[in-house]
């Protein structure tokens, strides 16, 4: 899994893109988790989600005929949700340990109290841009990525980009069905 996202992103040919990559690899990304009790709240989650996400694009952008470039699918895809990874030499999802000391069955991990709270779409952003350039869709898409469930639920409406509808619905198609329990994800 972390060779074919390495190799995706690096098909891009992007300028900074291994800074990028070695910032992932630094920052935990292939390891973390991608939520703390939904989808894909193991180790690795956040890479095989991301992984789904450019997948199902790439399906739907075909299927609808959206004409999206394939590298702003990958690029958009697979750093969607970077800012899960943390920031700052802090992850962003640590084990859930309860006052007996066993670790959470119910939740494994918890948002760490120890990383100042900054919504992940916004981390992921930041994250991208501090070593490769986006366009004004990339960007906008990995900001508005969780629709009407972010921070940006009131400026989406009647601005949406092709390139965000297939991040926003890969992403919804990704967590709600295909990485549900018993899922093939």
């Amino acid at each position: 899994m972390k060779d074919t996202i390495i190799a995706l992103l690096k098909d891009t040919k992007r300028d900074g893109i291994e800074e990028l990559i070695d910032c992932m690899e630094q920052g935990g990304f292939f390891e973390a988790p991608c939520s703390s009790d939904k989808h894909l709240a193991i180790e690795g989650g956040l890479a095989k989600h991301s992984l789904n996400v450019v997948h199902l694009m790439m399906d739907l952008n075909e299927a609808l005929k959206a004409n999206i470039p394939w590298d702003s699918i990958v690029i958009c895809g697979l750093l969607h949700d970077l800012g899960k990874m943390g920031d700052h030499g802090k992850a962003n999802y640590v084990k859930n340990v309860l006052k007996s000391g066993e670790a959470s069955k119910a939740k494994p991990y918890k948002t760490n109290p120890n990383l100042i709270y900054l919504p992940h779409e916004i981390r992921s952003a930041m994250i991208v841009r501090s070593c490769i350039e986006l366009s004004e869709d990339e960007e906008t898409a990995i900001l508005w990525h969780n629709g009407l469930y972010s921070t940006f639920k009131y400026d989406i409406p009647g601005k949406e980009t092709p390139l965000y509808m297939v991040l926003h619905w890969a992403d919804m198609w990704a967590s709600r069905v295909t990485e549900q329990e018993g899922a093939d994800g």
